[in-house]
């Protein structure tokens, strides 16, 4: 077996049963914590490859800015009602994030040639950080097995595309972005996602409903894509992994990739669905 493989299975096996206990276990703003410190350690590697984008970049500001966007976010998330008027404070907030990004642009010496770049990485990175710890956190406090089943679709579509890919992949799925990604390994990872919400479905909802595995497909398809744009943003700094940190997995942007992207769609998903009725009465 090689080398890296026993990391990576040495590696899920410490990861998982603590990403299991954080879910099942640890009170809301406990988990939220957890959440945003991992992501945000995501975020810190995501800002030393974007340095490869735009050297010239005030990148350090995202430091303060994602943090204060979480925050935010996690205080609205705790209110018991959502504000009637929460559509305008998303576009308030849309509106007001552009405008950091233009004076963070403008008033840091950033050069010319890497000015709309900034504004581009700044108003990307702040929501793709930020939300995704909200997120997670809104799940588990809701039920924490709708939080594990978008979880194990995620783990479950990842080990389906590298296994599968591995073995078979023979036509190749964004040669440009990631060689070794194929759409062999892209079905398999969408079928597995499809498979854990149908069972999923079955046990916890005593039925099989084909609008839950539309989301599910949905969020598998989002949590490839999210693995797609990591690979972009590594290539483009010319780096294999975002660090070293977890042995066998690369670093933390590495693990996290697919979920930054696929949290908001199955978010999106279950709230169309009705949360309730995805929510079985205790």
């Amino acid at each position: 077996m090689k080398r890296t493989t026993v990391q990576r299975l040495a590696t899920s096996l410490v990861g998982i049963p603590a990403a299991l206990g954080v879910v099942f276990f640890a009170p809301g703003d406990v988990a939220f914590v957890v959440f945003f410190l991992l992501v945000f350690w995501a975020a810190v590697e995501f800002i030393r490859l974007a340095y490869a984008f735009a050297p010239s970049a005030p990148l350090g500001s995202l430091l303060v800015l994602i943090p204060l966007a979480s925050l935010a976010g996690f205080a609205a998330a705790r209110l018991e009602e959502p504000p009637a008027d929460a559509g305008w404070w998303l576009i308030a907030g849309a509106t007001l994030l552009g405008l950091i990004a233009a004076l963070v642009t403008l008033s840091s010496g950033t050069a010319v040639r890497d000015g709309l770049a900034v504004v581009g990485i700044l108003v990307f990175a702040v929501p793709y950080f930020a939300a995704p710890p909200v997120m997670l956190y809104y799940l588990q406090v809701l039920d924490p097995w709708l939080l594990f089943v978008f979880l194990a679709m995620v783990w479950m579509g990842d080990t389906a595309a590298y296994s599968i890919g591995t073995w078979i992949g023979r036509r190749r799925l964004a040669p440009s972005v990631s060689p070794k990604k194929s759409w062999e390994g892209a079905i398999a990872s969408f079928a597995a996602c499809l498979l854990v919400a149908a069972i999923w479905s079955l046990w916890r909802l005593q039925e099989l409903r084909p609008e839950w595995l539309a989301v599910a497909g949905l969020t598998g398809i989002a949590a490839q894509l999210g693995d797609l744009v990591e690979s972009l943003i590594k290539r483009g700094a010319g780096v294999k992994d975002s660090s070293d940190v977890l042995p066998g997995h690369g670093g933390l942007f590495d693990r996290l990739d697919a979920i930054l992207l696929a949290a908001p769609v199955f978010l999106v998903g279950a709230w169309l669905l009705g949360f309730e009725s995805l929510v079985p009465a205790r």
